[in-house]
C-alpha cells in the first residue's frame, strides 16, 4: 500500500492553456478512519475508472495510506448511483512547476466557485517553490477534503442553517 504525502492551496486564478479532465466521484463509504471512492474521469480521447481506499490522514493532515485499482468505466458508472449524494463534480487541470506537478480543480454543481490545487510530495517535509497563482494554504483543513464537499457543500459555506 502506498502514502499519500500532499499539500492543498486556494487558487487566485487558473494558469491559461492548461490540458484538462473532467471527474466525477463519489464515496461508498465514509467515515473517520477510512473512505471509498469511486472515480471517472473524462478525457479528450479517454474514459477511465478507478475504486479508491484511503487511510486517516495524519494530524498535519499532510499524509495517508492510499490504495487505487482502475475498474472498468461501466461498473464505475453504475456504482456511483449507490454513492453519498451529491457526488463530487470538478474539472482538473495539470500545471508543472519547479519539478512538481500541481492538480487545479475547479468545483463544479453544489461546490461550483471553489479553485483547489493540491501537489504530491516525495516527503512531508520537502520544500516546495509555490506558483504565482496558489494563494493560502488550507492543508489539514478538513471542510477542504472532497468527501466534506459531499456533506458540507461550498455552495452553503457562511449560510445560516436551520434544523
Amino acid at each position: 500500500m502506498s502514502q499519500e504525502i500532499e499539500r492543498k492551496f486556494l487558487v487566485k486564478e487558473i494558469p491559461p492553456d492548461l490540458t484538462c479532465k473532467t471527474i466525477r466521484q463519489g464515496y461508498l463509504q465514509s467515515e473517520k478512519t477510512r473512505a471509498v471512492r469511486i472515480r471517472t474521469i473524462h478525457e479528450s480521447k479517454s474514459k477511465n475508472a478507478f475504486l479508491t481506499i484511503k487511510g486517516a490522514s495524519n494530524k498535519e493532515g499532510t499524509s495517508r495510506y492510499e490504495f487505487e485499482i482502475e475498474i472498468p468505466f461501466s461498473d464505475a458508472t453504475h456504482l456511483l448511483t449507490l454513492c453519498d449524494q451529491p457526488l463530487i463534480e470538478k474539472t482538473r487541470y495539470i500545471y508543472k512547476h519547479d519539478g512538481l506537478i500541481w492538480e487545479i480543480d475547479e468545483f463544479h454543481g453544489v461546490n461550483d466557485g471553489l479553485v483547489v490545487a493540491e501537489v504530491e510530495l516525495e516527503s512531508e517535509d520537502q520544500k516546495i517553490n509555490r506558483p504565482d497563482f496558489v494563494k493560502e494554504e488550507v492543508t489539514g483543513q478538513k471542510k477542504y477534503y472532497n468527501l466534506m464537499l459531499i456533506k458540507n457543500p461550498y455552495s452553503v459555506w457562511g449560510k445560516e442553517t436551520s434544523d
